[in-house]
């Protein structure tokens, strides 16, 4: 394993660095300012734009998709450090890069599994940036840890033609955005099948479909994430779409949720590593500019082990999505399935523990919009119950062991 930047990724590296100091930190403040004036919350701050533009004049687009014919062609160990470095200003880096969840998986799932009809009406735009996309699985009814519980049917109408779908989603990323014109939605096609992973499917929705109803806005924490286009309860009441709407084919909805589920975790976690480097660069700044009990905060021993330990946490976890993602570039995703799920577990957790030390550190500040700190935390501690909460990862790893000595 060689996890030395090549000369690809350091150049992508540079631009993207610099871009992130000429344009993406100074919009933060801007983006804030620019929200608070529009008619929605939901709208797009004309900053987001302006720095979409910029990114894709120099290059840095759809850095996400390794499929060179959609994407830029970057294995996962090329992409890490990029990802990492989106994840210091989650709110507007991946998007100013077409690199924000849910559209990147959705782009994937299409690029992956699409029919060329389906890549031509909505992959392109997405890869264009100018629709956005929502992926509805989570349902409020059931544990949705375990995709097999599922309730929202997927019936073939009476002449075949078309698919009725009737259901509630909630938490459903992207569909607040305006932007977000196409939904990827998961239900039973086969409710009684004898395979409970064959009984799922994926169909195509458009937003403006009759009988699709967004609901309202889900917060996370009290914020509203506006960074992946709001997080909604969506129902769907006898929703008619044509048949060709299908992803893939009847009963593969599970196995393309956990091919698009991969990516998307370590995408995740990449991003969660950009997040406590921001943190821990603000503890440093913080600890060096503050005095209490009349020495500076940098020189209180208790700030001091929170720093080492913070830099040792970033260390082992880099190490560890390195890893995951150079086994997911040479053995596939399945060969790579311990590593996604360990990161899964052991990610959020360390960066949840970083931004909590960087919170204390700064005192009432650290919970306030002031700083980023807050918001970090907020998406942090939400990740250890997205895309599986740390329980089931933990179940799985653990079987997988025990069946080892069995």
């Amino acid at each position: 394993m060689d996890f030395a930047f090549d000369a690809r990724t350091e150049e992508l590296r540079a631009k993207l660095l610099a871009f992130m100091d000429e344009h993406v930190y100074p919009a933060e403040a801007v983006a804030e300012e620019q929200r608070a004036a529009l008619a929605s919350p939901w709208d797009t701050p004309a900053v987001v734009e302006e720095l979409k533009a910029e990114a894709r004049r120099q290059g840095l687009w759809n850095l996400f998709l390794p499929d060179a014919e959609h994407g830029a062609g970057l294995t996962n160990l090329q992409y890490a450090p990029l990802a990492e470095i989106t994840g210091r200003s989650p709110q507007l880096a991946p998007t100013a890069l077409n690199c924000a969840a849910p559209d990147t998986g959705n782009m994937e799932v299409l690029a992956q599994f699409g029919s060329e009809e389906q890549k031509k009406r909505w992959l392109e735009p997405l890869l264009a940036g100018e629709i956005r996309s929502a992926f509805a699985m989570t349902e409020p009814e059931v544990a949705s840890s375990d995709a097999t519980n599922i309730t929202t049917l997927i019936e073939r109408s009476a002449d075949g033609s078309e698919y009725v779908i009737s259901g509630r989603k909630w938490y459903i990323s992207g569909a607040m955005n305006p932007d977000c014109e196409i939904f990827i939605v998961m239900g039973k096609t086969d409710p009684d099948g004898a395979d409970p992973r064959r009984q799922q499917s994926m169909v195509l929705v458009p937003r403006d479909t009759p009988g699709l109803e967004v609901r309202r806005a889900m917060r996370v924490y009290g914020y509203e994430d506006h960074s992946h286009g709001g997080h909604a309860e969506v129902v769907f009441d006898r929703v008619r779409v044509p048949a060709a709407n299908l992803i893939g084919e009847e009963g593969g909805g599970f196995a393309i949720a956990q091919a698009r589920l991969g990516p998307g975790r370590i995408h995740h976690c990449m991003r969660l590593i950009g997040m406590a480097e921001r943190a821990i660069e603000l503890m440093c700044r913080r600890a060096l500019a503050r005095t209490a009990f009349g020495k500076p905060l940098a020189q209180q021993g208790v700030v001091q082990e929170w720093i080492a330990d913070a830099r040792v946490a970033v260390e082992q976890v880099r190490l560890l999505v390195l890893k995951t993602a150079w086994l997911m570039d040479t053995v596939g995703n399945r060969g790579a399935h311990t590593e996604i799920q360990a990161i899964k577990i052991a990610t959020p957790r360390a960066v949840v523990d970083i931004l909590d030390r960087a919170v204390q550190l700064h005192g009432a500040g650290g919970v306030s919009q002031d700083f980023p700190l807050a918001e970090l935390w907020a998406a942090a501690r939400t990740l250890r119950l997205a895309d599986g909460p740390d329980e089931v990862h933990q179940r799985s790893l653990a079987r997988r062991e025990l069946k080892r000595y069995v």
